[in-house]
């Protein structure tokens, strides 16, 4: 038996072919990508070339304008569907009972950066192909997600010799004996706390599953299955969740379906279901329904004419009313298409169960391993930091934010670890220039004992391990604060450095003085320059620079409320806002000055930084001469911008700035109001409206009141502004109203045109 990649030929697609023929023609990008755009390609309302020209005006007219147009949309009707390139499926296994070559053909590409030696075989036959020809393909898939899952669930162990419910003190084995009725865990996916929890981290199925307001595992399988292209595209999800939530009543086009549909409230979703209904409902044998569930999930416009022929006929012979057979004929080819394999969904929904199960009880050792599987990938480090200190929003019982402490010479090991104290402490491994070598000498020195001075430190490790620069980023990380202040120990470092290599050269080759050996004399340890401590700007410039990201602060903390209020628009997201105008909060760490070739203009390029990553912002010309002056390294700022929608863009959309101002405006102008959540006949008494009524009173301002009542079935509710109280939106207003109302209870809101209005006695 031998196993290969499999192989498959990339075709052509409608507004692809439309974009490669303009290239070859001649055609500038923005063109073809405006005219690519024309052509609907959302499943369920795809157009080929061909009929996007007979179909639409806008683009028929630009077919018969003129020759340039008619020849790029008659090269691109001939060449859809033709194979463009030959792609290697990244997981796919071709099992064969023999050599692979005597059954099918087979092809050696070039290996990775054309390296011979890790050149591959793979099929020349796609999955379609192989399939016909008999052969058996699989997909084996890597899944990081278990290595998190595992070195959590280590950690928990090590800390607490058990893996424990610690609210009902229930012990298990493993995660697989967890029960799938944790009321913990759903609450906090219904809150939107989806962040590192597999599958759900999208802004997509983030929405989708508080829109729902998941309260069981099917909600977590129905959502992996349904926040794909298709349902979304067919309005599946939406009937979906609006029947789950009793905003739309669940029906069944026939009795017999309750049993089928039930669990999905009427809505085919998976094609387990589509089988069991031409089974049960059609006398269809397995064989039959699944030939009829190819036929649709595949789009096989002759097997499904066909097949839902038979299917009524079928269910009209059984005694089904021939209406309600078509009805259900029409309903299985509008909703099968889109069905998902239940088995797959299940299996993710399971994982994606226990890395939400372990986020909502044991969140130090979580969000530990997250971090730690993300060590090489700077965004997804600083999104998730930022979720540790999000954590109270989300995880029912948590009341405060989870800290995630420097790197510490004592403390720290190659990866993430949770200290004593119950918070996340940085590895060594993600300091910048620190390879696993010197980290091996860190430790194995650590093993005599704590390191006490910085001095005594070089002493102790193997120095050759761990050069000069690596100890400067060691001090910027802040990893040896216990030795002493940041800025006194990059002083002092070149002295100390010196000396202790120095010593080790001596005992290396042997040498002593005139009197004999000195190496094992005690040596005097230099004292530490006498400088200022860097102010918080630098120490988190410093930081930044060691490791990539801030770590014992970051210059948006003090607006966290402010930033919050613009979500879900931050720097990993823009891709899903390409060509709209976004607002986003964020510190400025780069500024280049450019000059464009033309006319000599100067523009300049920013890096900007949030709390879930990086972001490129564009200024030319007249907005930047305008706003240059605020766009300053360091600045924590709003801008205002449009997205890039170019084809070149999409991975990373960078931002065409419009305008920028320092982000301390906001809380000061009556942009943003202060907003109270409460539920539909919650506990709160009167005393606490009086009591933040008086709070209100003593913090003036200009921002609007708001009070929002929750109807807890996925209703959005109104919300009610005060016509007499404006307050200051600072701080010490949400601390005070989060005392009496619950720290998820108040934030602040973008000020918008209130749905009513209450009066001046609250």
């Amino acid at each position: 038996m031998r196993r290969e990649s499999g192989r498959s030929d990339y075709h052509f697609r409608n507004n692809e072919v439309v974009r490669d023929v303009g290239r070859t023609l001649g055609f500038e990008p923005s063109e073809t990508d405006r005219i690519a755009k024309l052509i609907p390609n959302q499943p369920g309302r795809a157009f080929t070339v061909q009929e996007a020209v007979d179909n639409l005006k806008e683009v028929k007219e630009l077919y018969e304008s003129d020759n340039r147009h008619r020849q790029l949309f008659d090269y691109s009707i001939t060449l859809e569907g033709l194979a463009r390139h030959a792609s290697v499926h990244a997981a796919g296994v071709v099992i064969a009972p023999g050599p692979l070559d005597d059954y099918v053909p087979v092809s050696v590409p070039p290996g990775k950066n054309g390296n011979d030696d890790s050149a591959m075989p793979v099929t020349q036959y796609d999955m379609t192909g192989l399939e016909e020809v008999g052969m058996l393909k699989m997909d084996f898939l890597g899944l990081k997600t278990l290595t998190v899952i595992h070195d959590a669930v280590e950690m928990v162990r090590a800390r607490y010799g058990k893996l424990e419910n610690p609210d009902t003190g229930e012990v298990y084995e493993t995660v697989d004996d967890i029960p799938l009725n944790d009321r913990a865990v759903y609450e906090m996916l219904a809150r939107g706390g989806t962040a590192g929890v597999f599958q759900f981290e999208s802004n997509l199925a983030n929405e989708k599953l508080r829109a729902m307001k998941c309260d069981r595992f099917e909600d977590l399988v129905a959502t992996n299955a349904l926040i794909r292209p298709g349902p979304l595209d067919s309005g599946m999800t939406d009937v979906y969740i609006d029947r789950k939530t009793g905003r739309k009543e669940v029906t069944y086009p026939h009795p017999d379906l309750e049993n089928i549909l039930e669990s999905t409230h009427g809505v085919i979703v998976y094609q387990e279901q589509l089988m069991r209904i031409a089974s049960e409902l059609a006398g269809f044998t397995l064989g039959e329904a699944d030939v009829l569930r190819k036929a649709v999930g595949k789009k096989i416009s002759s097997l499904i004419k066909e097949e839902l022929t038979k299917f009524v006929d079928r269910c009209v012979e059984r005694g089904v009313d021939k209406l309600i057979a078509i009805e259900l004929g029409t309903q299985i080819e509008t909703f099968g298409r889109y069905g998902f394999n239940r088995s797959h969904s299940a299996a993710y929904s399971l994982i994606s169960y226990h890395t939400a199960w372990l986020k909502a009880h044991h969140p130090a050792q979580f969000m530990a391993a997250l971090l730690s599987s993300a060590i090489d990938n700077t965004d997804s480090v600083v999104k998730y930091i930022g979720a540790c200190r999000d954590l109270p929003r989300y995880v029912p019982g948590l009341a405060e934010s989870l800290e995630v402490l420097p790197p510490d010479l004592n403390e720290s090991g190659w990866k993430f670890t949770v200290t004593e104290s119950g918070q996340i402490r940085f590895g060594l491994g993600a300091v910048r220039g620190v390879g696993q070598a010197a980290v091996r000498s860190v430790l194995d020195a650590r093993g005599n004992g704590r390191f006490t001075s910085l001095f005594e430190f070089l002493e102790r490790i193997d120095i050759r391990s761990l050069n000069k620069r690596a100890c400067e980023a060691l001090i910027a990380a802040g990893s040896m604060d216990e030795f002493g202040a940041r800025a006194q120990l990059l002083e002092g470092l070149d002295t100390a450095y010196g000396e202790v290599q120095a010593r080790q050269l001596e005992i290396e080759s042997g040498q002593g003085s005139l009197f004999g050996d000195t190496s094992s004399l005690p040596r005097a340890e230099p004292p530490l320059p006498e400088v200022p401590e860097w102010a918080e700007q630098d120490r988190l410039a410093h930081e930044k620079e060691a490791l990539g990201f801030f770590i014992s602060g970051h210059p948006l903390d003090r607006y966290r409320d402010v930033v919050q209020a613009f979500e879900p628009v931050s720097s990993n997201t823009l891709a899903e806002h390409a060509g709209h105008i976004v607002d986003l909060p964020c510190v400025v760490t780069a500024v280049v000055r450019q000059i464009t070739r033309r006319d000599n203009s100067e523009w300049g390029k920013i890096t900007v930084e949030d709390f879930h990553g990086t972001a490129t912002v564009l200024a030319f010309r007249d907005v930047w001469q305008e706003h240059k002056d605020v766009l300053q390294q360091d600045a924590v700022v709003l801008l205002s911008g449009k997205v890039s929608s170019r084809e070149r863009d999409e991975e990373d959309p960078p931002i065409f700035l419009d305008s920028a101002r320092p982000l301390e405006e906001l809380t000061g102008s009556g942009e943003l109001s202060v907003q109270i959540e409460l539920d539909f006949g919650s506990d709160v008494t009167e005393e606490a409206f009086e009591k933040a009524k008086r709070v209100l009173a003593t913090h003036p301002g200009p921002s609007p009141v708001l009070v929002q009542v929750g109807l807890g079935n996925g209703v959005s509710a109104p919300h009610f502004r005060s016509r007499s109280l404006r307050v200051s939106a600072n701080i010490e207003t949400l601390q005070e109203l989060r005392q009496l109302f619950g720290h998820g209870k108040v934030r602040l809101v973008r000020t918008t045109e209130p749905t009513s209005e209450f009066g001046a006695g609250r």
